[in-house]
């Protein structure tokens, strides 16, 4: 309920104030007092800024500090303890646009010694933008102190009501110039407000204009055309044109139905299940293993197979992405074939026949015409004109069913495209290397940023607006490849953040010995974290996946024994003790997974993350991805598994378990599956697909990033590793 302050100024005014979360509801009533002593209203000239048409947020005509919706402004500097670098900002008469008295003007110097920052904001104070589809505003540069032709706009926002965690949707402006113009912006094109990891923006999209919190602007010394200038800018607005345009949810338009009748609920599920070269017969598996540890794992490894084996398309050759089974039959009303797939599940997909190969599971001749037949499909998929595959497919029907290009997705499988040209070079090195000649992925490289994009909205002609910036992390393997192709410089490498700087709060912790380090050349911000004596660079979220998932392919453990292999050690070795100590979990392995209960989710061990993720959810494929770090614990954590819980079927381990509840998500996934598959290859086989992978000449190139970086302290770092 809105609470109602009542101030009175005798024979002045008299305002009533309803106080409430947004200023849109904010609504303030001045009262005038007349001659006999009434009350009448007086109207607030600000309150006309605000139409249904347009939110002007300010024009800069008043002389009131705050802008139109009571905000705040000022100026900020990254570098502030760079005397060569700054900005400043203020009103000035006589520069406003369209004839207007005054306008903003901003004058900044980046021109440093190093990368520098700047610029100015106004906060929105949770405006609500959805009844307008375009941010308007004017500007111009100074035609005698010079300018920039190029700057980034940013729109703000919180992430959730709890108000820690921003997001932002950013517009780089272009073709600035002395006279002043008009710049609209489509409010679609702030892709990264629309939060996919928010239930709620899927079904309603339009909820990422809600709340905004801040518009920013910045003026980056590896972005500006001039590094030193003054810019002047009027009339921030939002307005209504009616042409609002499709954003970031909305996905291609589908062709019509895949039967000649209409099939839905389990009769759809046997149409597609026909489609496969087999399906589980069982939910509850009751089986007897080995004793032995290597036998243990060769029975894992068989029964994964199956999945990778029977859950592909039988005309396309193309892995499905996710099958849920019923609670008590497989093809039931609560279960789920999924017919569409990632292209991440292809690349790794073909690691994994090289991997059925590798087993003895299949012959040679079988390998390679399965992969001879899905690279052949994946060459017909409509591709982006970058040459790039789109995310997702429906494997019935290989449509599009995605907008978007994946950085980390294309990656993938590209390192599956390099693992079968070498594991069958006479076979299918022709058509391997024509595929990879068609991408670049230059197309994700942010020169600003220097670092990788996360992909590319094509109905939008727009990049995301976030890069990957943690080193530690699963973009690493698609830097690698990158960097060995000669798509993007090796200093890329170096500007992957080991450790955020202490000016960023959130983090679990304050770096330690965040100093200068360099290597190659270059010179970066090193530093990790410890927990409980055990140095470690931090990933994000504290999982093992984006951790752990770069050795399929990277043998850090061997090329970089002081570096990336020695953290993929102590990593793994926090990961297990935290959760079996701290937590106090009989399991351990966590990582991005199914939810038992519906859905799928983030977890990890959050001191291992630079921001961590919950607990709460162990994954299979996490604990086999700790096995070529912590074999014993591994293993022993894999039995303690099928003891507890019905967490193993026909086709190897279900996806995830709740710990606390034993509840089990009956679930196959493709990736999931993957990562469990070819990491026991690589263990039991001596590292067969980092091998294959190795032997390709784009690690020429790329090989010393993880031969020369010493991650920490090095008295500790041979105590650690002596450990290990």
């Amino acid at each position: 309920m809105k609470k109602l302050f009542l101030a009175v100024i005798l024979g002045v005014v008299v305002a009533a104030v309803a106080i409430s979360s947004g200023w849109a509801e904010r609504a303030v009533k001045v009262y005038q007092v007349g001659e006999e002593g009434q009350l009448t209203l007086k109207e607030d000239p600000r309150r006309k800024m605000i139409t249904e048409t347009q939110a002007v947020i300010d024009d800069f005509e008043d002389d009131e500090p705050r802008n139109y919706v009571d905000g705040e402004t000022g100026s900020w500097n990254l570098t502030p303890d760079n005397s060569d670098v700054g900005v400043s900002y203020e009103v000035v008469e006589g520069e406003g646009a369209g004839g207007s008295k005054k306008a903003l003007k901003i004058t900044y110097d980046v021109d440093g010694s190093e990368v520098a920052k700047v610029g100015y904001w106004t906060k929105l104070r949770e405006l609500d933008s959805r009844p307008y589809d375009h941010l308007a505003f004017d500007v111009r540069g100074d035609s005698k102190d010079g300018f920039t032709a190029v700057f980034l706009i940013e729109l703000k926002k919180y992430k959730n009501e709890e108000r820690i965690d921003k997001i932002k949707g950013t517009h780089v402006i272009e073709n600035v110039t002395d006279q002043w113009q008009t710049v609209q912006i489509p409010l679609n094109l702030f892709t990264g407000l629309f939060d996919q990891t928010n239930a709620k923006i899927w079904e309603k999209p339009l909820l990422a204009l809600k709340d905004l919190d801040e518009l920013v602007i910045n003026l980056e010394s590896r972005r500006v055309t001039k590094k030193t200038g003054v810019l002047y800018f009027d009339n921030f607005r939002f307005i209504k044109t009616g042409a609002r345009g499709e954003n970031i949810i909305d996905q291609p338009k589908r062709a019509g139905m895949k039967t000649p009748v209409k099939l839905e609920g389990v009769e759809f599920a046997k149409f597609l299940v026909k489609r496969l070269r087999g399906y589980p017969t069982k939910v509850v598996v009751q089986k007897e293993f080995p004793e032995d540890d290597r036998a243990f794992l060769m029975e894992i490894a068989k029964d994964t197979w199956s999945f990778f084996d029977h859950i592909v398309d039988d005309e396309h050759q193309l892995p499905l992405d996710t099958i849920q089974l019923g609670k008590k039959e497989p093809i039931a009303s609560d279960g789920w074939v999924g017919d569409y797939t990632n292209v991440t599940n292809i690349g790794v997909y073909l690691m994994c026949l090289v991997s059925a190969y590798d087993f003895g599971f299949i012959t040679k001749e079988d390998a390679v015409s399965r992969i001879k037949r899905t690279l052949d499909t994946v060459e017909k998929l409509v591709h982006h004109e970058s040459g790039f595959l789109y995310n997702y497919y429906d494997t019935t029907t290989l449509e599009q069913t995605s907008y978007f290009v994946s950085l980390v997705d294309s990656g993938w499988v590209d390192a599956g495209i390099y693992v079968v040209k070498n594991a069958f070079p006479e076979e299918l090195k022709e058509q391997c290397e024509r595929m990879l000649a068609k991408h670049n992925f230059k197309f994700f490289y942010d020169e600003v940023e220097q670092q990788m994009t996360h992909g590319y909205f094509a109905h939008l002609k727009v990049r995301s607006d976030y890069v990957y910036g943690s080193f530690y992390t699963e973009p690493r393997a698609t830097s690698y490849i990158a960097i060995g192709r000669g798509d993007v410089p090796a200093e890329h490498w170096f500007r992957l953040v080991r450790t955020f700087p202490e000016e960023y709060p959130w983090q679990t912790q304050m770096p330690i010995h965040r100093e200068k380090r360099t290597t190659l050349g270059f010179t970066y911000d090193g530093g990790y974290y410890e927990w409980k004596g055990i140095e470690f660079v931090p990933s994000w979220g504290g999982s093992m996946f984006e951790a752990i998932m770069p050795t399929l392919i990277l043998d850090e453990a061997k090329y970089a024994p002081e570096g990336l292999g020695l953290n993929d050690s102590n990593y793994v070795k926090i990961h297990l003790r935290y959760t079996l100590e701290d937590l106090g979990y009989p399991v351990w392995g966590m990582s991005p997974s199914s939810v038992p209960e519906g859905g799928y989710s983030e977890y990890g061990v959050q001191p291992l993350g630079a921001k961590g993720y919950k607990a709460g959810v162990v994954t299979p494929h996490a604990a086999v991805l700790g096995l070529e770090f912590a074999p014993k614990e591994a293993i022993q954590n894999l039995r303690e598994l099928i003891k507890r819980y019905p967490i193993y079927g026909e086709y190897g381990f279900y996806d995830a378990v709740t710990v606390k509840t034993g509840l089990v998500a009956r679930k196959y996934l493709s990736l999931d599956q993957g990562m469990i598959f070819v990491t026991l290859n690589n263990y039991l086989n001596d590292g067969a697909i980092r091998k294959r992978f190795h032997s390709d000449p784009i690690n020429e190139k790329a090989l010393p990033l993880l031969t020369e970086e010493k991650l920490f302290d090095q008295s500790k770092a041979a105590e650690q590793k002596s450990s290990t």
